[in-house]
Formats: C-alpha cells, sequence, structure tokens
C-alpha cells in the first residue's frame, strides 16, 4: 500500500496530465480561419464572385484601392452568417462601408448554401456587382 505522501503526489501528477490534456485538446479544436481577398477598386470587386463552404470560418479580407467609398453590401448572406466581429458591419449589419485605403477583415462562418447578390451600394449602377455562392 503507498504511503499517504505518494498517494497525494500521484494523485497531483495525475490531475496535471489531465488538465495539460484538456488545455491541449481545446486549443487544437480551433483551427485558423480560411482567408478570402476582395479588392475594391473604382468600379469593380476583384474578385467579383466568392465561394464559400458551409461551416467552414473565415476570415474575409477587404481592402479598397479605388479613389471613392465603397461598400460590401451583402445584405442577405451576412443575415445568414455567424459573424464574429459584427462591429466592422454598418448598424443595419448589411455591409462594411470602406473608405479609401481602408483595410478591414470580417471573421465569420457562412450560414445555408446557396447564391447570395454583392453589390457597392453606390456603384451598382455602374456595374459594381459580383456574387457570392455558399457551396
Amino acid at each position: 500500500m503507498a504511503s499517504p505522501g505518494k498517494a497525494v503526489m500521484i494523485r497531483t501528477v495525475a490531475q496535471l496530465c489531465l488538465s495539460t490534456m484538456f488545455a491541449l485538446c481545446l486549443g487544437a479544436a480551433a483551427p485558423a480561419p480560411v482567408t478570402l481577398n476582395v479588392t475594391m477598386i473604382d468600379y469593380k470587386f476583384v474578385p467579383d464572385h466568392l465561394t464559400f463552404k458551409h461551416g467552414v470560418h473565415y476570415r474575409l479580407h477587404l481592402e479598397n484601392h479605388g479613389k471613392e467609398t465603397h461598400e460590401f453590401t451583402a445584405p442577405v448572406f451576412f443575415a445568414a452568417a455567424k459573424i464574429d466581429n459584427p462591429d466592422v458591419l454598418n448598424r443595419e449589419l448589411t455591409e462594411v462601408v470602406m473608405q479609401p485605403g481602408d483595410v478591414k477583415d470580417v471573421f465569420l462562418t457562412p450560414g445555408k448554401p446557396g447564391t447570395y447578390d454583392l453589390r457597392c451600394a453606390d456603384h451598382d449602377w455602374n456595374g459594381m456587382v459580383g456574387g457570392i455562392t455558399v457551396e
């Protein structure tokens, strides 16, 4: 039979091992998001069509290289997605407003599969439109 001191030491080592394994499992559970880059140039999105996979976590990286303010407007897409940082969107959570030179990231997990409209709310009349597909 083990002495009381030895039993306490064995219990402590076992608890430390379990705590370490638990921490490692938690750290491995969150893979880095997949990055999709979109550049806004007067008057187009590059690329103008984005494809996401349902349930995958993304970093939507937006850059405005144009001379004017542009919007990444996708109200139905944003409404269906889980947005980690909704403060980057406008108050209605329908678009990201981008001043010239702005760089912003939206961290999201897309909602249900389908096709979604993408446009610049101020310049869609000039062909600044695109699309989003969630597979």
